[in-house]
């Protein structure tokens, strides 16, 4: 935690519009204080009441947001005469500010930084799952088959000397290519904003999608929520895919045509673990459910304790820094609005 000494003005006020649930795990104790030590509080319970938040804005320098927090905008906006910074406890901003924030200078900063190593080790022990096709043994051993027809699965593999596919080498995606690369996988990365500098020092080789889906034994998506990753991986590009194969996502469905992988799930020709979906929570007769080779969880990948504890305190660091006169560290700009989700 930065310094934070008693500030010259006690007038400063920062709303904290995070539910209780959220507050507990975001927050130590040390945290907190050092937080109200510094500033004036009001905290929002119902923090996705947008009259609760515009009551509160009148005279606050700064905002904290959790997931649900209404979005601030023009509306919002005119009630806040002081506001100076929004610090978001999540990664992707848009849902929680507009482009009017930006307009009137007001900083936005958020904690996606924080989720990588988390999200990463998810998406490790995901792939490790495919490779060793353990989702399917535990799918049989709960579903009552005997133990020799319990042992029936397509061939497994070990990560070293496997191929691994990454999609997008974004702050995760390079996070997951450091732990893959160190239990000895060789690594593929597609991303057209990766340079053959870049790709050298991270130890990868740049390919086509095209390519990387046709020679990777498992494919994790990594990429960013945009217009143009919007279902970029669909019925033709999961059909190059060899059989066997495992896809892990951790990111987004929004990159992942749901229709086509189920459909290519169904057949058991490829593998699955998932932890985002179209529909969340995920329908109870969803098809996903029933499948031997598929591997659920439910939007937790960056759910750690510690995690959690990190996105609370990068917040808290960003308004301690306003307060005494720093720059932030994690701010973001308006281009950050074009991340949909």
């Amino acid at each position: 935690m930065p310094g934070s000494p008693e500030p010259a003005d006690r007038s400063s006020r920062v709303v904290v519009a995070v539910p209780p649930g959220l507050r507990a795990q975001f927050f130590t104790a040390e945290v907190w204080q050092e937080l109200e030590r510094a500033a004036e509080l009001v905290v929002i319970d119902d923090h996705s009441d947008r009259a609760a938040v515009a009551a509160a804005l009148p005279g606050a320098r700064a905002l904290i947001t959790a997931w649900r927090a209404p979005k601030v905008d023009a509306a919002l906006l005119a009630h806040a005469d002081r506001l100076e910074l929004v610090a978001h406890t999540g990664s992707a901003v848009a849902p929680y500010v507009t482009e009017d924030v930006f307009r009137r200078s007001i900083l936005v900063t958020q904690a996606g930084d924080e989720m990588a190593r988390p999200v990463a080790e998810v998406a490790l022990a995901f792939t490790l799952s495919l490779l060793h096709r353990i989702q399917r043994f535990d799918h049989a051993l709960r579903g009552g088959l005997e133990w020799a027809a319990a042992s029936k699965a397509p061939p497994r593999h070990e990560i070293h000397g496997s191929d691994i596919g990454v999609i997008g080498a974004s702050r995760t995606g390079r996070a997951y290519i450091g732990l893959v690369r160190a239990m000895g996988a060789r690594v593929s990365v597609t991303d057209p904003f990766l340079s053959e500098a870049d790709a050298r020092e991270l130890g990868v080789t740049s390919v086509p999608l095209e390519t990387l889906l046709t020679r990777s034994r498992i494919v994790a998506v990594h990429a960013p929520v945009t217009e143009e990753t919007h279902h970029m991986l669909g019925a033709a590009q999961l059909a190059l895919m060899p059989d066997g194969a495992g896809l892990v996502n951790t990111a987004r469905s929004w990159l992942v045509d749901e229709d086509a992988l189920l459909a290519e799930l169904a057949t058991g020709r490829l593998d699955a673990a998932i932890d985002v979906f179209d529909s969340e929570p995920l329908p109870a007769g969803h098809p996903f459910r029933g499948l031997p080779n598929v591997l659920l969880t439910p939007h937790q990948a960056a759910g750690s304790v510690e995690c959690r504890q990190r996105l609370g305190t990068s917040a808290v660091n960003e308004v301690l820094r306003l307060l005494a006169g720093r720059p932030p560290v994690h701010a973001v700009t308006a281009d950050a609005l074009t991340r949909l989700h």
